[in-house]
This record gives structure tokens, C-alpha cells and sequence, in this order.
């Protein structure tokens, strides 16, 4: 074999495998576009209204999935578009939903349907109404979720906006996955 037929073997054998790595990294983009926009998100946490449940400055993944076949239930924790800043996604926890009364008393218990809560994860924080214009018994109107962060003395929430719109909601937290030593999902 002369220098002429190795070579001309040898330059499309390069442009093959460059063509083949442009369309591996473009199934790749394509695969993560597609994960992201239809199964997860990553967010990072930038408040304390979560605590202890979700530490500021943590990274968790909110999935996509469960909302494609259920609306959001009383103890999911959500994520979705803040009603008043617009493209800024919120953390908190869903409390009560469409056509569910929600009362903050006095006490700093929630009450929903008459029913006090028991809400472990507040670590005994008390839950006091907060300034706006959310009067209380609150009934959440259908299609609505009423949401309230953990760290219940350190959280704008629906006792502050009102009810957030089911549309609204982008995912469920699922998973702490930064820094490892909170690694873990959520609940």
C-alpha cells in the first residue's frame, strides 16, 4: 500500500469520527434539554424559609413527573412561580387545597377544615397571620394550593399573597443533593 491510498483512508475516517462526536454531544444536549424541561430542575435554596427541612444555600432537584398524573396534596413540598416577583420559583409546603378552609390563629396553630395540624417539621414554631390582605377563614378557591414555608417566623407565604394557582407549580422537592451531608430526600 502507497502513502496516498493510507492517507486517503485515514481523512474520512476522521471526518466520520468528528461527525460522530458532534452528534454524541448533540443527543446529549438534547437528552439534558428534554430531562430538565420534563422530569427535573435543579434549584438552589437562597432563603431560610424552609428550615430545617432545607438549609439555605442547598441544591435540591424538584421532579415534574407526579404532577403530569396528580395535583399537589396537603405535605408536598412544591416548587412554583412566585406570584409576585415574576420569574422567581418558591420552596414551600402545601397546607391545604381547592375548597379547603384555612384559618392562622391567634394561637400560632393552622387549622384547615376545623382540624389543627400537626407539623412536625415547623419545629414548633409558631404560625402567626402575617400583614397582607389574606383574611382568615380562608377558603382556598378550586385550582388553588395555599403554601407556607417551615421556619414559619422567617417565611412570606399564602399567609402573606394568598393562595398560589396549581398552575403555577413547576414540581415537587424531591431531593436534597447539595452538600452531600444533607443529601437525602425530601418529605
Amino acid at each position: 500500500m502507497d502513502y496516498g491510498q493510507h492517507a486517503a483512508r485515514r481523512g474520512p475516517g476522521i471526518l466520520r469520527s468528528f461527525f460522530s462526536l458532534l452528534l454524541l454531544v448533540a443527543v446529549a444536549v438534547g437528552v439534558a434539554f428534554l430531562l430538565r424541561t420534563y422530569v427535573y430542575q435543579p434549584y438552589e435554596i437562597p432563603s431560610g424559609s424552609m428550615e430545617e427541612t432545607v438549609m439555605t444555600g442547598d441544591v435540591l432537584f424538584s421532579e415534574k413527573v407526579s404532577y403530569y398524573f396528580r395535583e399537589p396534596e396537603p405535605g408536598d413540598i412544591v416548587t412554583f412561580q412566585d406570584p409576585e416577583i415574576p420569574g422567581r420559583v418558591l420552596l414551600k409546603r402545601c397546607i391545604a387545597v381547592g375548597g379547603q378552609t384555612v384559618v392562622v390563629g391567634d394561637d400560632g396553630v393552622v387549622y384547615v377544615d376545623g382540624v389543627a395540624q400537626d407539623e412536625p417539621y415547623t419545629g414548633g414554631k409558631p404560625s402567626y397571620p402575617l400583614d397582607g390582605d389574606v383574611t382568615y377563614p380562608y377558603t382556598v378557591p378550586e385550582g388553588y394550593i395555599w403554601v407556607m414555608g417551615d421556619n414559619r417566623t422567617n417565611s412570606q407565604d399564602s399567609r402573606y399573597f394568598g393562595a398560589v394557582p396549581v398552575s403555577s407549580v413547576t414540581g415537587r422537592g424531591a431531593l436534597v443533593v447539595w452538600p452531600l451531608n444533607h443529601f437525602g430526600p425530601l418529605g
